[in-house]
């Protein structure tokens, strides 16, 4: 796959962060669709095309976790970016039990984003 023909999925509950990530994609040529509840994504997942989730884990109804255990169900190999605020040792350590391409806390870095979305699509499209 190439990479500027990525769409890539972020989901978080809150609509600041949609958009701001939304426009950090945008221009670096990346397409974004943005889900404010983990439900939305799921539904959208059932039938739209993605090459990688950058995910909240801390929303309300259903949390990141609850995502990950959905994507492991039914799409293994889609790589998943954990972005949170509130991260802790325990939940890293549970985050890594889904084998996410990354962990990043925020503020996150835009730069370091993007390499992470770059290197988790190339990974995904490249096994080992």
């Amino acid at each position: 796959m190439n990479i500027d023909e990525a769409i890539i999925a972020v989901i978080d509950d809150e609509a600041s962060v949609c958009k701001g990530l939304e426009r950090l994609l945008r221009s670096a040529g990346r397409t974004a669709k943005t889900f404010l509840t983990a439900s939305d994504f799921l539904k959208f997942l059932k039938t739209g095309r993605l090459d990688c989730v950058v995910l909240d884990l801390n929303m309300p109804f259903m949390n990141g976790f609850a995502v990950l255990e959905q994507l492991a169900l039914e799409h293994s190999k889609l790589p998943v970016i954990i972005i949170t605020g509130d991260g802790d040792e325990e939940a890293y350590e549970n985050a890594m039990n889904y084998s996410i391409a990354a962990y990043l806390s925020k503020p996150v870095d835009g730069q370091v984003l993007l390499d992470a979305i770059a290197s988790a699509i190339v990974r995904g499209t490249n096994p080992e």
